[in-house]
């Protein structure tokens, strides 16, 4: 049965990443939580992570006669419970956690039940793979979605692969504010997006058309909360609902980025989304749609004269346009959870189709981590249809990610959040990784405290946006969202290529040709003994369910061991 497998599955990875973030400590396969026992078969991997083997794993407790009893073991919320009192759970944090879990599980069925081969993933359009793609490597919990009821998940998740239609509104100036870079207009951006018809449509059900602030809604949003929480601005006249759009979207395994599938050179929506997933509430802050357009334009000043990124054909895709609307009651009063102040606004970004060059394939990094049915990667087979050997395939790859990345650490002091979401890999006609796309920027772009000259003077100087942080910090979004989040795993579906030689060799191929920056390259210490260890599931095991006003950050604990340190260096492949 897909349920019992799913379940399997997960519970390997609940053991494998508590276990990883010294939640947990086993000895030889078993975990003493009090009165059970957990035992199981592993493999240790890099940075000290844990891998434990589906099926494996065993449930011990004493019985009636005070012999042990042990039988497999396939519920992740049976280990939950049973580890509860050893992670120091509370109730509503046990509580939150196991809704969390059971909605991924119910996710992962739902995908088993329509999943399909490798083969034929390596042939879908990138739009329609990010429905297959299942999820977060790291994070347990990674398709938890509090808010969503089970028809909500089977129409707006991306494993549902059922297109929508956005809902326009228009919200009256004052209340609501666009900005965008300076190359375009509010009435450029929104008659891109609706077409004449459908514009014309609207501008007549308005009298002032011009008085009010045109952008999409979610269709979940506007009846969960637009016309709960916003019902006064409705009633009034300064919200008023124009209707649906004529195009159709596919969410993107952020679920609350559209990407348009009718009109693909037509913008990527993000919209905000009261649910709580992967840590966090879904909705957009308002310095984020505030700085958006901003943070782009000064982005692309750095990246398009950078001769550097300009060689190895990166692509940056914009936040070129938003919408923010500030709730006039709850954004002034202190102390509000941040969930009620971020439900209405957007972002619109680039689409990566014009992007591509004649016979050029795109999809997200986090296909290469994909696994079929048949326990056939994904990678797989991008690397057979290829022609070449798995080393040189994932060399390519390395380069295609690790060289602008680098670059634009060390030479600007800038990092993006490098995870399976934000990048996507550009192939060359044969197959071949060959350029790289960067997306989702005001959210995740983080600056060095040291100022750089060559970056120029910030655009948040005067009203901070960017976070500012020490190259140290600045180094763990490439540690923790690529080298563990992506590589780790992906070094498992490889294990005939040196993954982390190669990108040894990578590192020390930048440093041997940018010898002006070696300051910069040792304050980053991407070849150190350790890395500083942040609990993305222990994150939420220790935040709980209270509602905050902010997002806190990641707490630290301890060291990890680094892989790159003593490897020895093979030469990149291309």
């Amino acid at each position: 049965m897909s349920w019992e497998r799913c379940s399997s599955e997960l519970l390997a990875k609940l053991i494998s990443q508590f276990c990883s973030e010294a939640l947990l400590t086993p000895v030889d396969g078993r975990l003493e939580l009090g009165s059970v026992a957990y035992t199981f078969e592993y493999t240790e991997g890099a940075f000290a992570t844990y891998r434990v083997t589906p099926g494996s794993v065993q449930r011990t407790t004493a019985g009636i006669l005070g012999n042990d009893e042990s039988e497999p073991a396939i519920d992740p919320l049976q280990f939950l419970l049973d580890a509860g009192g050893v992670l120091g759970l509370d109730g509503p944090t046990l509580a939150g956690y196991t809704a969390e879990l059971s909605s991924t599980l119910a996710a992962d069925v739902r995908m088993a039940s329509t999943a399909v081969g490798s083969e034929e993933l390596a042939d879908l359009h990138h739009t329609r793979l990010e429905g297959h793609l299942t999820g977060h490597p790291i994070l347990v919990a990674n398709k938890g979605r509090l808010g969503f009821s089970a028809s909500d998940s089977e129409l707006y998740a991306p494993e549902a692969r059922t297109p929508l239609r956005l809902v326009w509104l228009a919200v009256r100036r004052g209340l609501a504010e666009f900005r965008g870079t300076p190359d375009l207009s509010e009435h450029a951006v929104v008659g891109r997006e609706l077409g004449p018809e459908v514009l014309e449509a609207f501008r007549g059900s308005l009298v002032d058309p011009d008085s009010y602030v045109w952008f999409p809604v979610h269709p979940w949003q506007l009846d969960h909360v637009v016309r709960t929480q916003w019902s006064r601005e409705l009633a009034t006249g300064e919200i008023v609902v124009l209707g649906e759009s004529a195009d159709d979207y596919l969410p993107t395994q952020s679920i609350r980025t559209m990407v348009n599938v009718s009109s693909p050179l037509r913008y990527q929506v993000k919209l905000p989304l009261k649910i709580l997933n992967t840590s966090v509430y879904r909705g957009i802050p308002t310095h984020c749609t505030l700085a958006a357009p901003m943070v782009t334009q000064w982005l692309r000043g750095l990246w398009y004269r950078d001769e550097v990124l300009q060689s190895l054909g990166a692509e940056l895709l914009g936040e070129v346009a938003s919408v923010t609307v500030r709730h006039p009651q709850l954004n002034t009063a202190p102390g509000v959870p941040y969930q009620w102040t971020e439900t209405l606004g957007c972002i619109w970004r680039d689409p990566l189709d014009p992007r591509l060059r004649p016979n050029e394939t795109a999809w997200p990094l986090a296909a290469v981590l994909h696994v079929d049915a048949a326990g056939e990667p994904l990678v797989a087979t991008y690397i057979k249809r290829s022609g070449v050997t798995p080393e040189v395939w994932i060399s390519h790859l390395l380069t295609t990610v690790l060289r602008p990345l680098l670059h634009l650490l060390h030479r600007y002091g800038i990092t993006v959040n490098p995870h399976g979401e934000n990048l996507a890999i550009i192939c060359d006609p044969s197959g071949l990784p060959s350029r790289l796309v960067v997306k989702d920027l005001v959210d995740d772009v983080n600056i060095s405290t040291t100022p750089i000259p060559a970056r120029g003077l910030e655009p948040d100087s005067h009203d901070r946006v960017l976070p500012r942080k020490p190259w140290n910090v600045l180094r763990q979004y490439l540690v923790d969202a690529l080298f563990l989040g992506v590589l780790n795993p992906l070094s498992t579906l490889v294990p005939e290529v040196d993954l982390w030689g190669l990108v040894r060799g990578e590192l020390d191929l930048y440093a041997t040709q940018n010898p002006q920056l070696a300051y910069r390259i040792s304050a980053t210490a991407l070849t150190g003994e350790t890395f500083t260890r942040y609990p993305l599931n222990g994150y939420r095991l220790t935040l709980g369910y209270t509602d905050l006003d902010t997002r806190p950050p990641i707490p630290t604990t301890g060291e990890l061991p680094n892989p790159l340190h003593a490897t020895v260096a093979l030469p990149p492949q291309r």
